[in-house]
C-alpha cells in the first residue's frame, strides 16, 4: 500500500496520488483508507472498563446510557452480560453502575449515591477536563457560553456542573443573536466532538461580539476528533465519495460526514456494511473510507471487503497523523 505520513498530529500532509491511468484506459477503482480512524483513547478506556467490571463483578453490570455511541459495541457488551439503562434510577440499589464516556451531571452522581450504587466512572478524561473548566469559570462568577448540541449527553453533563451560569450556543446564528447583560464577564467552552472548523467560526463570532471573552487553556475539541477531521479533508480532496463508518447518534462521526461534504466530496454515514447503498458508487472511481472515534475496526474491514467484491479491490492508506495517547483505567479495575 502507498502511505503518506505527516509528522504533526492533526496536520494533514498531501498524499502521493496513484499513477494516472493510461490514455484510453479505464481508471482503476480503488479505496483510500484514512489513518488514523476508529477508536480513540477515551473509547478504548470506556469499553475496557465495562469488560473489566464484568470480569471482576460478574453479570449483570449496569451501564447508564450507551457506553459509547455505537450499536455494534453495545450489542457485543450485552452478550457478555452488560445491561444498558436510560437512568441510574433504573439500576437496582447497591448494584454496579458504569457511567458512560460522555460524562454525567452532579445531579446524576447524587442520585447514584442515594441509591448506594457501586459507581464506575468511565467519563473520558477530555470530557472531565471540560467539566473542571466549567466549574472554574462558574466559581469566578462568569457566564459560560458552551458551544455544542443541547440534546447531546456530553452537553447535558457539562451544563449540570453550573446550570445557572451556562448558555448553550449551538450554531453561528445563536452566536450572532445571543443577548447578554451589559458588562457580563464571559467565557466559552466546547463539546469535545464538534467540527473544529465550525467551532472556530462560532468562537470567532463570539469574540467579535464579546471582546473580553475568555476561552479554555487549550482546545476542548478532542485530539481524536481533530485528527479524524483532518484525515477526512485529505480524503475529500482525492476521493469521489467518502464513507464514514459510525452510528447515527455518534456526534463525531456525523461531523466527519459534514466536513467531507464541506470540502467538496459526496459523503455518507454508514452504520455497518448492510447500510451501504450501491447506487452511491455509480460513476465513482475512488472511495474514501474512514470511521468515527466510536466505531470498531471490524466494521471498517467488512465495508472494505464488500467494496472489493464490487470492484474496489486496490487499497491505499493515507496517514495524516500518528496517535499514541493512552488513558489508564482506575486502580480499582486494574
Amino acid at each position: 500500500m502507498n502511505a503518506t505520513t505527516a509528522p504533526v498530529p492533526g496536520t494533514p500532509a498531501p498524499a502521493t496520488p496513484s499513477p494516472a491511468a493510461a490514455p484510453g484506459s479505464a481508471a482503476r477503482k480503488r479505496v483510500l483508507l484514512a489513518e488514523p480512524r476508529g477508536f480513540c483513547a477515551g473509547v478504548e478506556r470506556a469499553i475496557g472498563m465495562v469488560e473489566r467490571a464484568l470480569e471482576i463483578h460478574g453479570s449483570p453490570v449496569y451501564v447508564r446510557k450507551q457506553i459509547i455511541h455505537n450499536q455494534y459495541v453495545v450489542r457485543q457488551l450485552e452478550k457478555r452480560g452488560a445491561i444498558f439503562v436510560e437512568s441510574e434510577e433504573d439500576v437496582p440499589e447497591g448494584e454496579v453502575c458504569v457511567f458512560s464516556a460522555h460524562g454525567v451531571s452532579p445531579a446524576v452522581r447524587a442520585s447514584a449515591d442515594a441509591r448506594e450504587l457501586n459507581v464506575i466512572d468511565a467519563t473520558c478524561p477530555l470530557v472531565s477536563k471540560v467539566h473542571q473548566e466549567a466549574k472554574r469559570f462558574a466559581a469566578g462568577g462568569r457566564t459560560i457560553l458552551l458551544i455544542g448540541h443541547a440534546e447531546h449527553e456530553e452537553v447535558e453533563g457539562t451544563v449540570g456542573e453550573a446550570p445557572e451560569h451556562i448558555v448553550v450556543v449551538e450554531n453561528l446564528e445563536d452566536a450572532r443573536t445571543l443577548q447578554l447583560p451589559a458588562g457580563a464577564e464571559v467565557s466559552y467552552l466546547t463539546q469535545t466532538t464538534l467540527s473544529l472548523d465550525e467551532t472556530r467560526d462560532i468562537a470567532a463570532e463570539l469574540l467579535r461580539r464579546f471582546p473580553q471573552l475568555r476561552g479554555p487553556g487549550s482546545d476542548d475539541v478532542c485530539y481524536a476528533s481533530q485528527n479524524r477531521q483532518s484525515a477526512v479533508k485529505e480524503l475529500a480532496a482525492q476521493a469521489d465519495l467518502v464513507l464514514v463508518v459510525g452510528s447515527d447518534n455518534s456526534s463525531n462521526s456525523v461531523r466527519m460526514v459534514e466536513v467531507a461534504i464541506r470540502h467538496g466530496a459526496e459523503s455518507y454515514l454508514v452504520n455497518d456494511v448492510s447500510k451501504l447503498d450501491e447506487s452511491w458508487l455509480r460513476g465513482v472511481t475512488t472511495v474514501g473510507v474512514t470511521s468515527g472515534a466510536s466505531a470498531p475496526e471490524i466494521l471498517v474491514e467488512q465495508l472494505v471487503s464488500r467494496l472489493a467484491e464490487l470492484g474496489y479491490g486496490h487499497v491505499d492508506t493515507i496517514t495524516t497523523a500518528t496517535e499514541d495517547v493512552v488513558f489508564a483505567m482506575p486502580g480499582s479495575l486494574q
